[in-house]
């Protein structure tokens, strides 16, 4: 399920172009607000949300220990960055591995979210949100949850968020990162 490339289908049937041959080229609802407009934006984020979200809380409802309900989110969170079907070269996690954490810590997500968004509307970078989300997952995860699944489970999205991230932290220390602007509802 992790591999289902929302961004591409979105872009398909909203009749927009490819968001691998526009913008960042990732298949994000960042870049996909570039090419689809703010509802190609808004679905592709419903979409990747969901197949982080769906199997794992699946796997919960199924009665499956942390190790395991960890190791189905893991697994449609690297299906994302590293997709079947797009020659293992997908978005960078962050719609995907908010997903898995919602069914898995939901405070997590909500301490993750709330970083995001203070960042991202003090200074307009989503990148730098999303950057800030990932390093604050495990240190939050850390204070608020005992479980160690819950912490490694942080600790690897995190740490593949930051490394997906490398282009747009050197753009940021550069100063070349574009901010967030907002296009119209199409």
């Amino acid at each position: 399920m992790g591999s289902v490339p929302f961004g591409i289908l979105v872009s398909y049937l909203l009749g927009a172009p490819d968001p691998r041959k526009v913008g960042s080229a990732n298949i994000g609802a960042t870049n996909v607000m570039r090419t689809s407009g703010l509802r190609g934006a808004l679905l592709t984020l419903a979409g990747d949300f969901l197949k982080g979200w769906a199997p794992t809380y699946v796997a919960q409802c199924l009665g499956f220990g942390p190790y395991i309900v960890g190791a189905v989110g893991i697994s449609s969170f690297l299906g994302h960055l590293f997709p079947l079907y797009l020659g293992f070269r997908g978005g960078k996690g962050v719609a995907t591995g908010a997903g898995v954490m919602a069914a898995v810590a939901p405070g997590l997500l909500l301490a993750c979210a709330m970083i995001f968004l203070v960042l991202v509307g003090l200074t307009r970078y989503v990148s730098l949100g999303s950057i800030g989300a990932a390093l604050g997952a495990s240190i939050v995860a850390l204070i608020l949850y005992e479980e160690m699944p819950t912490f490694l489970l942080s600790l690897a999205m995190g740490s593949f968020v930051l490394l997906r991230h490398r282009e747009n932290i050197q753009r940021l220390l550069e100063g070349r990162e574009p901010k967030l602007s907002l296009p119209h509802f199409q």
